[in-house]
């Protein structure tokens, strides 16, 4: 596969599509999402080659003011994912923090998202070996859940009664 670069500057309502390396190969598009399409098809005119085997990156020019406000935008989102980890890791260690000595329901409670992220925090490995050993609060309650309990079963006629 064959790569050109075509500059995209606008033209009017249009997209002027130049190839730098094809002297006299140009086009034009009234879309970026189209112009590589548009780009590769006057290539392939030009050099006989099939528009499916060439594969162009589109670079539009933009002016300092707009190449200006996208760097701004680059730096927010770097500094929006920076934030995201830090709250993150936060996060993660209150969850730790709070399951030592309370459910995963209260500390999600308290942390203002539920127990399932509350068990995402803490992560897959941790959990389980804390599940495995059990505390002996959660070991206590387990051992005597089922022994003492007896299955009720409803009749129909209470179901319909109930309902």
């Amino acid at each position: 596969m064959t790569a050109y670069r075509v500059n995209a500057r606008r033209s009017g309502d249009w997209w002027a599509l130049e190839v730098p390396d094809l002297p006299g190969v140009f086009s034009q598009a009234k879309r970026l999402d189209s112009a590589a399409r548009a780009a590769a098809e006057a290539i392939a005119v030009m050099t006989d080659a099939d528009a499916g085997t060439i594969d162009v990156d589109i670079v539009p020019e933009l002016d300092r003011a707009t190449r200006s406000a996208l760097a701004d935008v680059a730096r927010a989102k770097r500094a929006r994912a920076e934030a995201e980890e830090v709250e993150r890791q936060a996060m993660r260690a209150a969850a730790v923090a709070l399951t030592n000595d309370m459910s995963q329901r209260d500390a999600g409670r308290i942390l203002g998202v539920s127990f399932q992220r509350i068990s995402q925090l803490l992560a897959l490995p941790a959990a389980a070996a804390r599940k495995a050993r059990g505390s002996g609060r959660e070991a206590t309650k387990r051992a005597g859940r089922g022994s003492d309990l007896v299955p009720v079963q409803r009749s129909r006629s209470h179901e319909r009664a109930s309902a």
